[in-house]
């Protein structure tokens, strides 16, 4: 194990979070911070920070810090439902982590208030769920800047290849510039059918 992991009497704590349940468009990311010794100072929830101060602390993250990433894909998301893709890329991000540092945690404290144990196939770790932990538990703040940031770049290489969306700046969100443009040029293969706003232009 890296010297750079904090251990306390009980083992170490991970922290996880994900970005993404929401956008019309775009796969699901979750990602696993376990703080090294030299914790960034300001970590906070991702959606509280500018764009900016996300950077600067992702590469301070990914310095200092264990951490990896989980992705459930558009595909996966429409055929097993928004929820349990959550899931799933938060099991893959902790099984990614585990596979990095050669250990299991002693404990994985998850922003909200459910957690994929019991869940998701392959979750096989203690956890905690944490309502607003990416505000006031610095691992699970770690965590939610590296996934947004992560899925952000995902959407702006994606905005390149589908230009008329806004994804970009919406990041595959449903703004109105985003729900015209499914309007007038009909949904991508990134598009999540299973979501109502785009199931419904089928009907149209």
């Amino acid at each position: 194990m890296s010297e750079h992991v904090i251990l306390t009497r009980q083992g170490f704590v991970a922290g996880v979070d994900e970005a993404g349940r929401g956008p019309l468009a775009g796969p699901v990311v979750a990602a696993a911070v376990v703080l090294g010794r030299d914790v960034p100072v300001g970590l906070d929830d991702s959606k509280k920070l500018t764009g900016k101060r996300r950077a600067v602390l992702e590469g301070q993250i990914k310095q200092s810090c264990h951490w990896a990433l989980g992705v459930a894909e558009v595909e996966e998301i429409d055929r097993i439902n928004i929820f349990a893709a959550t899931m799933l890329a938060m099991t893959r991000a902790m099984a990614a982590l585990c596979t990095a540092i050669g250990c299991d945690p002693a404990d994985v404290l998850i922003d909200g208030n459910l957690t994929p144990s019991g869940r998701c196939d392959g979750w096989r770790w203690p956890a905690r769920p944490l309502v607003g932990g990416d505000g006031i538990e610095p691992c699970i703040s770690a965590a939610s800047i590296i996934a947004k940031e992560h899925r952000d770049r995902l959407m702006r290489e994606a905005a390149a290849r589908h230009p008329h969306y806004g994804w970009e700046r919406n990041m595959g969100y449903g703004t109105k510039e985003h729900l015209a443009a499914l309007r007038i040029h009909g949904p991508t293969p990134l598009h999540r059918r299973s979501f109502a706003p785009v199931a419904q232009l089928a009907l149209l």
